[in-house]
């Protein structure tokens, strides 16, 4: 199975510190920000992977080379101009499009067991699995609602609600996500340099053809790394025992 790592992003929220330095090499607790991910994939035997680049994405470049120093076969995907995540991945469709493949944003830290995100994906004959976890603040991030089944039937503030009699739950994109090929197929529609998103764009169109998209309901570790007071959350956290990733172990 082959990963994308998302870091084309220009840090905004970061800043001063991303002024000279790209998102995905901001410290985390004595590490670069991507080597999370990076990590959390090879933990799992994903060790093909190609990361997005952008702003000052020669660092990343040059920081994380072939990817041989961490056991990895990294190649990148250089942006002139930001794609979003449906442009991003469309880029990249000649290293994706074979199999199976898995996407992961650079700016946050999850525990997620990988293997049991692979197994729920293929036991539901998915298109699309998000990983989507409970958070009071749902909404100010971006909310979706699965059914009893963990259907998706509704993404973000799409006017597409697919909800059936029963309950549904509100839930928050976490980062993560396991795709197939298929995706690619609702983005033709798009330009090969188009910006757009895949949860505001490609996944509503998905959902109206009735293809099967999932929610994996996540309640572990989760920290956003947007800006430097979560960072120093994430931080305390990992050094007072209140959190544990166990691929680092």
């Amino acid at each position: 199975m082959k990963a994308m790592v998302l870091a084309a992003g220009q840090g905004t929220r970061l800043r001063p510190i991303t002024d000279g330095k790209p998102k995905a090499l901001v410290a985390v607790a004595g590490r670069p920000m991507i080597e999370y991910a990076l990590l959390l994939l090879r933990h799992y035997g994903i060790r093909e992977i190609v990361i997005n680049l952008h702003h000052f994405g020669t660092q990343i470049e040059n920081q994380l080379g072939d990817g041989s120093n961490l056991g990895l076969q990294i190649s990148y995907s250089n942006e002139p101009k930001l794609l979003d995540t449906g442009g991003g991945l469309r880029k990249a469709r000649a290293f994706l499009q074979d199999a199976t493949f898995i996407v992961i944003n650079t700016d946050a830290l999850i525990d997620v067991n990988l293997a049991e995100l692979i197994a729920f994906h293929r036991n539901r004959r998915a298109t699309a699995t998000l990983v989507l976890r409970p958070d009071e603040q749902a909404d100010q991030y971006g909310s979706m609602d699965i059914d009893g089944a963990g259907r998706i039937c509704r993404f973000l503030d799409s006017k597409i609600d697919l909800a059936s009699a029963g309950t549904t739950r509100k839930l928050m994109f976490t980062g993560v996500q396991i795709l197939e090929p298929k995706v690619f197929d609702y983005m033709e529609c798009h330009g090969a340099s188009e910006k757009f998103s895949t949860t505001r764009q490609t996944y509503p169109q998905l959902l109206l053809a009735g293809e099967p998209l999932y929610g994996f309901c996540f309640e572990g570790f989760w920290q956003d790394l947007g800006t430097p007071q979560r960072i120093a959350q994430a931080e305390r956290s990992l050094a007072q025992g209140r959190a544990r990733l166990h691929y680092l172990s």
